[in-house]
This record gives C-alpha cells, structure tokens and sequence, in this order.
C-alpha cells in the first residue's frame, strides 16, 4: 500500500533512517501522499523527519532514497547515521 519511514537509533553518530514497505497504516502513522505515493511516517520519527524532502535517485551505479533533512546537526563519515 505504501513505503513507511522511520528513524532508529543505530550507527555511530546516532539515528539512522528505516524504510519498509507496510500494507497498512499504523494507528499514530502521519500519511503523505505525493505523485500517487503514499508515505507512512511513523509517530516518533515525525519531529525528527519535519521538513525533510525525499527523493529517489538513479544513476549508473546506484538506486536509493536521498533525505535532505534540515534539522541534522551531524553526520558521520560514511553518511549512515545522523545526529540532531
């Protein structure tokens, strides 16, 4: 039904960003729905995700979800984990 994001705490600067894809809305999910697309933000990544854009980006070497979150403080070297 859709892609839900959120955020666990993991890596070495902190937070790191999960995606999955549910079937079905949880019950405090945030819904948002571009191009068709419904995103799921879960109930305690929602202050950490406000104002984060999404994207999806293809190039001969990859295919990923990019965030461009302006709350982040910091991030590591390898760009996995994030710290606000």
């Amino acid at each position: 039904v859709g892609v839900k994001v959120g955020v666990r705490t993991r890596g070495c600067n902190g937070l790191s960003y999960t995606l999955e894809y549910t079937k079905s809305k949880g019950e405090s999910d945030e819904v948002v729905v571009q191009d068709g697309i419904r995103v799921f933000i879960e109930k305690k990544a929602q202050l950490t995700l406000l104002g984060t854009e999404m994207d999806y980006v293809e190039n001969k070497l990859s295919s990923e979800f990019v965030f461009n979150n302006p709350n982040i403080k910091g991030t590591c070297g390898c760009g996995e984990s994030f710290n606000i």
